[in-house]
């Protein structure tokens, strides 16, 4: 009989849990496993890996993410396995066909329901909420039909977004390889070739880092003896083009520390205290700042003092290794998730910038951050690290020629995003004709 139901007249879980060493050898689904909103499988692990419950499915099951509703995760195995308790598991019955369900619970109609349903930080649906959802129930002769179309339509949108990732991809490949070749002196012609050519003199990288040496050493008023930065260990580096020269990070920086360590009170206006999170590839953002009273942002800024054109380095967290300039004259305070460095006025930030995101530093950044789930990324891991010094001529050609082609980069990037967003739409909107009443 056809008509439109509630969910759980129509198909109701009962699919029994289990210990998972009673199937050690089956395969087991975690909410991680499911991709969010393509309904796609990222992997599984063997059940005897796991310790807590589980629910038994089968092939045919659909698997419905109740955690976090809002990731719209669905999943139809075609073999028999083990799940988290995270996922309603729905068993195939005569009325409805998995593969429609499967379908309707991914539709934008649904997942917006689901996902008012509940809040907090890890909202979670159970059955008997969403049981009273109607849901269209043709006969299956016809949702075999809806299914075969959706599945034809969705494997053409399926090809046209792997294509844009592919492209999204190279792009990225471009982008490291425009980075890696703006330090190896291979982006532009380098200052001695055109000097050579024009038939005069040039100041050298080499010649340049002893001039910001001295300069340091001269403006010197700090307590006890001048003590030098250390030269950089240039075993095992790339031989550099004529007139650049290897540096340590320290010696062309007036200043390398990190912001406050300890959580300061916080009030509801004053001075904005970033952390991490507030720093992104295109500079420093206010927009979810904290904020610390004036009296307390002066106590840190005498240590940590931000100005445009510094440069920013996450320490912490996800984003370890993230580098920035800052963009704004506004003043803020940083916390201790962020290095903070300070380019001497003979180098070009925009290019220590660009040479810092290029795969050459991040590779080392990643050394020296170790290995373990502490991450971490200290001051005296930044003095030593080498750096490629070309001439100050040089190095303003390199960046102008990187902005170049990053401009192209970004332009390409919206559009295939847009294009993506277009995709996603695109599939909703499918979705929603086919389960119109």
């Amino acid at each position: 009989m056809s008509g439109v139901f509630s969910l759980g007249e129509v198909v109701r879980p009962n699919r029994p849990r289990v210990k998972p060493e009673s199937m050690p050898n089956a395969p087991f689904i975690g909410m991680e496993h499911v991709e969010a909103h393509t309904m796609k499988l990222l992997g599984t692990v063997p059940a005897a890996t796991m310790k807590s419950s589980a629910v038994h499915f089968k092939p045919g099951d659909v698997l419905y993410g109740r955690l976090r509703p809002y990731l719209n995760k669905v999943f139809r195995p075609t073999f028999e396995g083990l799940c988290s308790a995270e996922f309603i598991v729905f068993p195939e019955n005569e009325r409805i066909d998995g593969r429609y369900l499967q379908y309707f619970l991914n539709s934008g109609s649904f997942v917006r329901f689901a996902t008012h349903l509940n809040a907090g930080d890890r909202p979670r649906v159970d059955f008997d909420q969403i049981a009273p959802y109607p849901i269209p129930v043709p006969t299956l002769e016809r949702q075999h039909e809806i299914v075969a179309e959706l599945e034809k339509q969705f494997s053409r949108l399926d090809e046209a977004v792997a294509n844009l990732q592919r492209v999204k991809a190279n792009l990225k490949r471009y982008k490291a390889s425009v980075l890696k070749a703006a330090v190896e002196g291979r982006l532009v012609e380098t200052e001695a070739s055109l000097a050579r050519r024009e038939g005069r003199t040039f100041e050298t990288g080499e010649q340049l880092l002893q001039r910001i040496l001295e300069e340091r050493r001269a403006k010197w008023a700090g307590r006890g003896k001048y003590k030098e930065p250390a030269a950089p260990d240039e075993e095992g580096l790339h031989t550099l083009p004529e007139g650049w020269a290897w540096c340590a990070c320290d010696q062309i920086s007036e200043k390398i520390t990190d912001g406050e360590h300890i959580s300061p009170n916080t009030v509801a206006h004053g001075v904005p205290l970033l952390s991490a999170k507030d720093v992104l590839d295109t500079g420093v953002t206010f927009d979810d700042a904290k904020f610390v009273a004036v009296v307390d942002s002066e106590k840190f800024r005498s240590r940590c003092n931000p100005d445009r054109g510094d440069v920013l380095i996450v320490s912490r967290g996800a984003t370890i290794g993230r580098a920035c300039l800052v963009n704004s004259d506004r003043e803020f305070c940083l916390m201790g998730s962020v290095i903070l460095m300070k380019p001497h006025a003979g180098l070009n930030s925009a290019y220590l910038l660009q040479a810092l995101k290029a795969g050459f530093f991040q590779t080392r950044l990643t050394a020296v951050s170790g290995s373990t789930a502490q991450q971490a990324i200290y001051i005296r891991d930044i003095r030593p690290l080498q750096m490629p010094l070309p001439p100050q001529a040089e190095q303003a050609r390199i960046v102008a020629e990187v902005d170049r082609h990053l401009s192209i980069i970004r332009e390409v990037e919206a559009e295939v995003d847009t294009n993506l967003q277009r995709a996603q739409a695109l599939r909703q909107s499918t979705l929603a004709k086919a389960f119109s009443t």
